[in-house]
């Protein structure tokens, strides 16, 4: 057990240990990697600019060359950590991207439909020039944008792959569900490949064929006392009226889930042969038929700004705030702990000379402290140790929903971390078309390097403030308060630290952050 406790004393200091038993493959690192490493596509660096970003001492930050290669003039901007870790974890993508109809059984994510790279450099930011204009009114599908973050830890290989095939996950998954979201007026059927007129009481329509004739006689035995030999003369309740009405939001909701879903799924699959190293967070924003869906697995956070008010979009997933949801599971299923580890939580370390006494604790039914009388089971290891960003699950890893970390194990054990660390994401939504919004008006997506060191207040102030000072027909605007963002965060090099202030430390952690103006969404059809 102290070697448990020396391991979360260390992953401290940040990351994952690689001494936890998390190899990048599956088999090793004699296998193919899945994908070579990268910074963002869109970024168009050369081998030798990625070669100069990665210089631990100076950070330089990284920004976009021509704004029009993003859709809606996004800004963006990256710099990589200070030592944590030798390559920059966190990747990024941006991408338009059409959802084709296709038969539910042909779902392949290996062949994505999306716009080119070259009609997408060069699209005017509003979404003009995209040569989409109609095809989205067309029959074959929908398009929608799509932003996305991934904060990697103990190796770039699921953070590369996620940014890579996400948004393909999600593709498949809206694929199902285009022709309901084309039509407004429509709901869902509850069996997938029926025709819409064989559920109109799901649009308030009567029922066409045995069904109408049904309601016929139901409102005819009602007029005449009811069904002969029923009890009391009551009819029979109409079960084709008891379904579940479904918005269509919700459909898109279970779409990127899902796609959540499917790109874990990928990812422990692949592991048996590529060298998929590490594990991942995962920040998405889709923008589909004037609605915002963020959907967020981990510790990256996003708001909008809107008229300098803060509007929360995601909600980090960490030790403590999933404790509730570990201790359960570990309750449930006491061999996931290895009989090495303690679902309860105590304020502090019990010590056997504290057997036999009572101590305050608390389970995953309470939000608040009781006592209990200590007991040898209590001299475990706590399965969630630590405080704020020093908090680990089984002593390893300080974030609890991500992708990947499928082989990740407690240091010098047996003892699997995956069954801990969810893969579904939390999706908020945000409807666009509700608000008028103007140039200063923006969505904030950043991981965690900037987050750590920088309140919701500060970087609304700072956005704001910065967006203040330029010209509003700028649309270089948005990439360069995403630059003073992370350069606030990173700080200035002084006595061999990185410092925002001579009182506050920088973040030493990469950091990436997109600026979507929310003002491009309104124009869109």
């Amino acid at each position: 057990m102290l070697t448990r406790v020396k391991s979360a004393v260390a992953s401290f200091m940040g990351g994952v240990m690689a001494a936890g038993g998390h190899s990048g493959g599956g088999g090793g690192s004699e296998l193919p990697l899945r994908f070579p490493y990268m910074r963002p596509e869109f970024l168009g660096l050369s081998a030798d600019e990625i070669e100069c970003s990665a210089d631990h001492a100076a950070r330089p930050i990284l920004i976009l060359k021509e704004t029009k290669r993003l859709p809606w003039a996004t800004g963006y901007a990256e710099v990589i950590n200070a030592g944590k870790s030798a390559l920059n974890e966190d990747q990024a993508c941006c991408e338009v991207v059409m959802a084709r109809r296709r038969p539910v059984s042909y779902c392949p994510p290996s062949t994505p439909s999306k716009t080119p790279t070259a009609k997408r450099r060069s699209s005017l930011p509003n979404g003009e020039g995209l040569g989409l204009r109609m095809e989205h009114g067309a029959s074959e599908g929908l398009v929608f944008h799509y932003w996305a973050l991934f904060d990697g830890h103990a190796g770039s290989g699921a953070a590369v792959m996620a940014s890579r095939l996400l948004q393909h996950h999600i593709v498949c998954q809206l694929q199902a569900v285009v022709e309901v979201l084309r039509n407004p007026a429509f709901c869902p059927p509850t069996v997938l490949g029926e025709e819409p007129d064989d559920h109109p009481h799901l649009q308030g329509a009567t029922p066409p064929g045995p069904h109408r004739a049904a309601l016929t006689r139901a409102a005819s035995l009602r007029g005449s006392g009811g069904a002969p030999g029923s009890p009391c003369g009551t009819p029979p309740p109409p079960r084709f009226f008891m379904e579940k009405r479904v918005q269509h939001e919700s459909l898109v909701i279970g779409a990127i889930e899902n796609a959540f879903k499917e790109m874990d799924a990928q990812i422990e699959r692949e592991k048996q042969v590529y060298n998929i190293t590490g594990g991942c967070t995962a920040l998405t924003v889709v923008y589909l038929l004037g609605k915002l869906y963020v959907g967020n697995a981990g510790d990256s956070r996003s708001i909008i700004i809107r008229n300098s008010e803060i509007i929360p979009m995601s909600a980090e997933f960490t030790p403590e705030s999933e404790r509730q949801r570990l201790q359960f599971l570990g309750f449930m299923q006491p061999h996931l702990l290895g009989n090495e580890f303690t679902h309860l939580e105590f304020p502090r370390r019990v010590q056997r000379k504290e057997v036999g006494k009572r101590m305050l604790y608390r389970d995953f039914t309470m939000s608040g402290w009781a006592y209990k009388t200590v007991e040898d089971e209590d001299l475990k290891f706590p399965l969630i140790f630590g405080e704020g960003k020093k908090a680990r699950v089984l002593a390893t890893i300080g974030v609890t929903r991500g992708l990947g970390d499928h082989d990740l194990k407690v240091h010098d054990s047996n003892i699997y971390i995956k069954p801990f660390m969810s893969c579904c994401p939390e999706v908020k939504v945000y409807n666009l078309t509700q608000y008028e919004h103007g140039a200063d008006d923006v969505l904030v997506m950043g991981t965690d390097g900037l987050w750590d060191v920088l309140s919701n207040q500060e970087v609304a102030e700072a956005v704001t403030s910065f967006l203040a000072n330029c010209d509003p027909d700028d649309l270089h605007r948005y990439t360069m308060a995403a630059q003073d963002l992370v350069m606030r965060a990173r700080g200035v090099l002084r006595d061999r630290g990185w410092r925002i202030t001579n009182e506050r430390l920088g973040s030493g952690d990469d950091i990436s952050v997109f600026i979507i103006p929310l003002m491009y969404g309104n124009r869109q059809p």
